[in-house]
This record gives structure tokens, C-alpha cells and sequence, in this order.
């Protein structure tokens, strides 16, 4: 008896999933000024590496990166450190990902990888849970949020919003991170 192993959609292997989300980033114009060492879709896919891994924060990616896997797996030609991922990725609008996203969706309504995730009437079950991943009384940007106190103080901080599809009887979901 051997094992079944199931037919790969060439669009939704990773490669291709991660192929498709560099294109998205290749197009998002470079707000920065004078000539960048450092592309800005390099920027892009390093904090798309970063989260896709897991890493805890900027600090620890950058302390645990290997450009070697980075380039060949995210197709990276350069990772930047943590401060110059942040120069770069901060004054970016959100807008501009919202491409790379639906490009990753379509693909899996195309290869019918969702149909199976529907759970009433052609519609999806979504599960959201949010997080507070920064906070500092004293360290803040132009997108922190700010807690006043009653004592006075302000803390600054940034929220994530989670999302993942599920469906009641099924083990697995998809999620966007």
C-alpha cells in the first residue's frame, strides 16, 4: 500500500504564492529619496520573511537571519537590518499591500483550495483575535496609538489584528498573520 500524495497546483506551491507576492511588492513605488542601497521590494520581503517565520521581533530576525536561505527561498537579494527595515517600511501605506494579499486569495479560489472552508451558503467563517505587540511609555512614531492616563502619562503603542478562516469540522485553517 502506498501513500497518496495529492496533485500540486504549480500556482499555489509556495514558490509560486512567494513569487507572486514579490511582484506585488516590485510594484509599489519607492517613496524614499536619492538612490536606496537597499531595494524597496528587498525591504518588503524581508518583514514578509520575517512574519511567514515567526520571528519575535525585528531584533531577533535580524540576529537570526541567514541571507543565504533568505535569498533563495524569499528570493531577497538584500535583507536590511532592523533600523533600516523600519526607515524604510514605516511612511509606507498599508494600501499598497492590500494587492499582495488578494493576489495569495485568488489564487486559492482559483486552485478551489477554499471550497472546502465554506461553511453556509458560499460563505466563509472567519476567526479574529488582536494583540498588542508594542508598548513603550517613552519610544512612539506617527502610527502609535496613545493610552492617557489618568495620572498624566501616555503610553504608545501598536495592535495587530489576526485573521484566520476555519471551519467547525475541520482541523486545519488558513490564516494571514
Amino acid at each position: 500500500m502506498g501513500i497518496v500524495i495529492p496533485k500540486v497546483r504549480k500556482h499555489l506551491c509556495a514558490d509560486a504564492l512567494l513569487r507572486s507576492v514579490q511582484d506585488v511588492f516590485c510594484q509599489i513605488p519607492d517613496h524614499r529619496k536619492g538612490d536606496p542601497k537597499i531595494p524597496l521590494s528587498d525591504a518588503l520581503m524581508s518583514a514578509f520573511a520575517m512574519f511567514s517565520l515567526k520571528a519575535p521581533s525585528l531584533l531577533a530576525f535580524d540576529k537570526e537571519r541567514t541571507e543565504d536561505n533568505l535569498q533563495r527561498v524569499y528570493g531577497i537579494g538584500r535583507v536590511p537590518c532592523d533600523t533600516s527595515m523600519r526607515e524604510s517600511l514605516d511612511p509606507l501605506q498599508p494600501e499598497y499591500l492590500r494587492s499582495a494579499f488578494t493576489v495569495g486569495f485568488r489564487g486559492l479560489q482559483r486552485g478551489k483550495v477554499l471550497e472546502e472552508m465554506v461553511v453556509v451558503d458560499g460563505h466563509y467563517l472567519l476567526a479574529l483575535d488582536g494583540t498588542g505587540y508594542y508598548a513603550s511609555k517613552e519610544i512612539h512614531c506617527e502610527s502609535c496609538l496613545e493610552t492617557h492616563h489618568k495620572n498624566g502619562t501616555i503610553t504608545y503603542s501598536h495592535q495587530m489584528l489576526g485573521a484566520a478562516l476555519i471551519h467547525p469540522d475541520r482541523r486545519d485553517f488558513m490564516s494571514e498573520d
